[in-house]
């Protein structure tokens, strides 16, 4: 049976189904002498948006990195269920070649600076994960057209990113995080490089995206407005999960 949940201080209301979508176990990670994360162990339900949040090197993004399958945890375990229901995959078990691939197809990505192509179009960003899917080009190309619609602006599409203002190409950014459908949308510090009245729409506009279809958001930030429209808080110190609400 399905829940209802209303994120805090407005926001679309989400989905979330009873069960788990992703779940991390004991997982730990070091670079050199420094452990980026100590036994963390993290839930994400279908339709659930979460933010995760602490100090500078507590650990943030290592933990945002091994739950998307971008970094191999050193132990514990990362394991996603299967959009049929019927099994679930180990993320942290794949080989590099194969968690690349069950990225692009399972996973969307927003991060602070964007990371699109400026030698693209804002459409042709959009539709890049499509094309290297397969997709052929003319699906993906109205793909990318609707999507960009969807979040405001469908003007926009040929028009390159140094074209844009930051909220728009954050929106691009969001439209190809979409594209290919993923069941789970991680953003880093989506909203960091904006202004407030910017980051409000673009939050906005990303909060929106999830519970369709079970979708579910992870966010790393350090604004506390952010955290408030969420559903949950997951908070980190020293690479160690504290708390939650």
């Amino acid at each position: 049976m399905s829940t209802p949940v209303r994120s805090p201080q407005g926001g679309s209301p989400c989905t979330r189904s009873s069960g788990w979508l992703l779940r991390a176990e004991r997982v730990g990670k070091t670079f050199g002498q420094t452990s980026a994360l100590v036994d963390a162990t993290f839930e994400l339900a279908p339709g659930e948006a979460v933010a995760v949040m602490g100090p500078s090197g507590s650990g943030k993004s290592t933990l945002l990195h091994v739950l998307a399958g971008i970094l191999a945890p050193d132990s514990g375990t990362v394991i996603v269920r299967r959009t049929d229901g019927e099994g679930i995959d180990d993320l942290a078990a794949l080989p590099d070649a194969a968690r690349s691939g069950f990225r692009l197809r399972r996973f969307g990505f927003v991060f602070q600076q964007g990371l699109l192509l400026p030698e693209l179009t804002a459409a042709e960003n959009v539709a890049l994960p499509l094309l290297l899917s397969g997709t052929a080009r003319a699906e993906a190309e109205a793909r990318a057209e609707h999507l960009l619609g969807r979040l405001g602006i469908g003007g926009f599409g040929g028009r390159r990113i140094g074209a844009l203002s930051g909220g728009q190409a954050q929106r691009v950014a969001i439209a190809r995080a979409l594209s290919t459908e993923p069941s789970i949308v991680f953003a880093d510090e989506p909203t960091g490089a904006l202004d407030s009245r910017t980051a409000d729409g673009v939050l906005g506009a990303l909060l929106e995206t999830r519970g369709q279809d079970g979708r579910a958001l992870v966010v790393v930030t350090h604004d506390e407005r952010v955290a408030a429209r969420c559903d949950r808080t997951v908070r980190l110190h020293d690479g160690r999960i504290e708390a939650g609400r």
